[in-house]
């Protein structure tokens, strides 16, 4: 080859190599581009225009006094808990007398401090009154409505928490335009930096509705803690909340409102990368793997044991998982499908996780099921009792997660601690108690509680808040109520829970 010939060969050889590299810095920055899109989504969602009319502004209940819980008005239930764009969802609505409404539906979030979208309106609709069911087996009431609406979800609707405003058309003859909620919850299988689980199955445990059917009643009507023998349905309304404190303004929205739609709020403001889904959507380990962080926030009770063991398996791969929670993990829920064959329908208490039983005063129902230890996952257990409130107490204010909040050794956020929390915890290599003190149950007899973290695989975490109340230290959205529990209250937000909650958040996102 003589040497003209070389050079020609070596510059084509030179371009071709260039526009390899050329196509190749092209194609790197293609694939880098999508994840920075897809994560800048939550931000850019609450850019969008919000409403500060979302609010139930006309709320009238069965009865006048705090015993009221059902709205017959207008009421109604989703036929999935969870959904993703491009399927359908189900609405089914009873007005009672008959008359038509519209059904309003917001996203949650934070879009300016208004707290909400509005992302469509259907309607005006027709409403009849709907067959209040018998309580069947297991005392469970089922209904099986006649559906009043049905919505393919539009693929541009983000993954959130969805409340649907029912609201009656007023009438010459002077009905009033009452209102209650329905909620679902959006879902998406991007990897986002955090999922946020909704503990839908405490909200439908607690469920009232009509009159006093929750997971809490037994079969002879009495109250029994840890009942065994009564099934609940989510095909029925949520009840209006009446825990530890009346809330009607929450009836059909069930416990979002309370506890989780402060963290909801916050982290939107904040312009977190974060994903949501239901209880159900944990069953198995694939969504969580996808993302950084999980966070079990609020009251989560109820886990189903295939609910344990995915969230034990991401968070001994590498996955984050914070319990910004209290009394979590605390009864194995099984689920199985409704009348019509539809999965997830329904939930029974089969027995407790481990914790319940290891303390010195045994559960008041023997069961014949008892779980795995909770305290292996959450680096705490439930303790009895388990109710109570106190201040949050900062006892190893060396510890990364405190940098940045000033905070020293005994320090206190006062009322942060309720109004169920989480203590013994298990011998974990690694394990650091990061808080921890007395709460009052009853405003009076003393219970120890502790807050934990410890290490997993890939550099990643277990956090655990140990308090139901932490995301009412984060904010106080519109349409949130102050609290009041066991003679002390959670005192709004702080900016030292805010820090220490940023601080985790970031070390499980930048690792």
């Amino acid at each position: 080859m003589n040497q003209t010939l070389s050079v020609r060969c070596i510059r084509v050889g030179l371009s071709c190599l260039s526009l390899w590299a050329a196509a190749a810095f092209f194609t790197m920055n293609l694939e880098s581009a999508e994840p920075a899109s897809a994560r800048d989504l939550i931000r850019q969602e609450n850019q969008k225009a919000g409403t500060s009319d979302w609010q139930l502004t006309y709320v009238r209940l069965d009865k006048s006094d705090t015993t009221g819980f059902r709205s017959p008005g207008i009421e109604g239930y989703c036929s999935r808990q969870s959904v993703s764009a491009g399927e359908p969802i189900e609405f089914f609505v009873s007005t009672d007398p008959a008359g038509s409404f519209t059904l309003e539906i917001f996203r949650m979030g934070y879009y300016g401090g208004l707290g909400a979208r509005l992302m469509k309106t259907l309607g005006p609709l027709t409403g009849k009154k709907q067959a209040l069911p018998e309580a069947g087996p297991r005392r469970i009431r089922e209904c099986r409505w006649e559906s009043s609406a049905r919505l393919v979800i539009p693929a541009d609707w983000p993954s959130g928490v969805y409340l649907g405003r029912l609201s009656r058309v007023p009438n010459p003859d002077g009905t009033m335009p009452w209102q209650s909620y329905v909620v679902f919850i959006v879902r998406d299988d991007r990897p986002a930096d955090i999922l946020f689980q909704c503990p839908d199955n405490t909200w439908q445990a607690y469920n009232r509705w009509p009159d006093e059917y929750s997971l809490y009643m037994d079969p002879g009507n009495k109250f029994a803690w840890a009942s065994n023998r009564v099934d609940v349905s989510f095909d029925r309304p949520y009840a209006k909340y009446a825990q530890i404190f009346q809330n009607p303004q929450s009836v059909g929205s069930g416990e979002f409102l309370c506890w989780e739609f402060s963290l909801c709020y916050w982290l939107e403001q904040h312009g977190y990368d974060v994903s949501y889904c239901s209880n159900s959507d944990m069953l198995t380990p694939d969504r969580a793997a996808k993302c950084k962080a999980f966070i079990s926030v609020g009251h989560d009770e109820y886990w189903d044991l295939r609910q344990y063991e995915s969230v034990l398996k991401i968070s001994r791969s590498g996955t984050c998982v914070l319990f910004l929670s209290g009394n979590s993990v605390c009864y194995v829920t099984p689920f199985r499908e409704g009348a019509d064959g539809r999965p997830n329908r329904i939930i029974s208490r089969k027995g407790p996780y481990q914790g319940l039983t290891m303390g010195k005063e045994p559960p008041k129902c023997t069961f014949d099921y008892v779980g795995p230890d909770e305290g292996l996952l959450l680096g705490a257990r439930n303790i009895l009792p388990v109710n109570g409130g106190g201040d949050w107490v900062c006892v190893k204010p060396e510890h990364w997660m405190f940098a940045g909040t000033g905070m020293k050794k005994g320090d206190r956020i006062r009322g942060l601690v309720g109004w169920e929390f989480h203590g013994d915890p298990p011998p974990i290599k690694g394990l650091e108690v990061v808080a921890e003190g007395i709460a009052l149950h009853g405003g009076t007899r003393p219970v120890p509680y502790q807050a934990t973290i410890y290490p997993t695989a890939k550099g990643g975490f277990v956090f655990n808040a140990s308090t139901i109340f932490w995301s009412l230290g984060l904010s106080a959205p519109p349409g949130h109520m102050p609290v009041w529990s066991h003679n002390t209250r959670p005192n709004g937000p702080d900016p030292r829970v805010q820090q220490i909650t940023h601080n985790l958040l970031r070390r499980a996102i930048d690792r």
